[in-house]
């Protein structure tokens, strides 16, 4: 059975007057990848600044590996790593260099587990050349290198595909996967990069206006309710909206249509009929950018 890391339960947060939190409650278990995505200024940053335990917490708790946030503090954030925005490096030293001041920060990280971290991140041919010559994408590493040097059990990390070019954001990707499979971590994400995250996280939690209005599956946030848009690849789409009103046409070979799977095979008799060529049908699943906009109605701040 998978361990419970990470614990919220009804959390509140006003500043002032202004609420700007309203009974937040989530749940992260080893090996788990959460998308925590919602529209600006829905309260990602503020919620994760509570677990962090960087801002004070209004009502409710944090529980991280069974402690209390707020009242144990140091138990409850010693196997915890994150990155919130930008990873704090100096520029002028090594990659190596940069490792070993935060290894000093704890007990018992010897040059056996920096190493071993160089290589979950892949960094072992640039380690020994000082930061200012890295690509974003390899400062980015170094980063989730600081963060997972002391074995933490939950990684946090706000927006870590920030201005990464597709290669990075492919490497970023595999080493999450590794973390969460092979060092059984707990990763929660807050990103805008929904794309992303749809080959990534294995949960999603939306949040709007400082409330939670969906926890689940990826797959069950993007389960169709009713419809299923069918893929057609067809040897000519000029005719199609002739003969399917209702019709998208992609391009000259390909449409698609809103259609249950049981209305497949009268469509396909009706493009026989008309004799048109039908070369793949498929479903066309709803991506994860999708199904937010569909809940949130679109990316704003009420």
């Amino acid at each position: 059975m998978k361990e419970l890391v990470l614990k919220c339960e009804s959390l509140y947060k006003t500043f002032g007057k202004k609420q700007i939190l309203k009974n937040i409650s989530l749940e992260l278990y080893e090996g788990d990848i959460l998308g925590f995505i919602g529209p600006n200024g829905a309260g990602k940053t503020t919620t994760i600044k509570l677990i962090l335990g960087l801002q004070g917490i209004t009502k409710g708790k944090v529980l991280i590996n069974g402690f209390d946030i707020e009242k144990e503090f140091e138990k409850a954030i010693r196997k915890v790593g994150a990155i919130v925005e930008n990873p704090d490096l100096y520029m002028y030293l090594t990659g190596y260099e940069n490792l070993k001041l935060i290894a000093n920060l704890y007990k018992g990280i010897d040059k056996k587990r920096i190493e071993e971290v160089v290589k979950l991140v892949r960094l072992e041919n640039r380690i020994n050349d000082k930061v200012s010559k890295y690509s974003l994408g390899m400062r980015q590493r170094l980063g989730i290198a600081q963060a997972i040097l002391h074995k933490p059990s939950l990684l946090i990390l706000d927006e870590p595909t920030n201005g990464l070019d597709p290669e990075g954001i492919k490497e970023m990707r595999e080493l999450l996967l590794d973390l969460a499979k092979n060092e059984k971590m707990a990763i929660l994400i807050s990103s805008h990069n929904l794309a992303e995250l749809d080959n990534l996280v294995n949960k999603v939690c939306i949040i709007k206006n400082g409330e939670i209005i969906e926890t689940s599956g990826i797959s069950e946030i993007k389960k169709e309710e009713k419809a299923n848009y069918k893929l057609f690849e067809i040897k000519d789409a000029s005719r199609i909206k002739e003969i399917l009103p209702g019709a998208i046409i992609i391009n000259e070979n390909k449409f698609k249509i809103d259609a249950v799977k049981e209305e497949v095979p009268e469509i396909i008799e009706l493009l026989v009929n008309k004799k048109i060529p039908i070369y793949e049908v498929k479903k066309e699943e709803k991506s994860l950018e999708e199904a937010f906009f569909e809940k949130t109605g679109g990316n704003v701040i009420e």
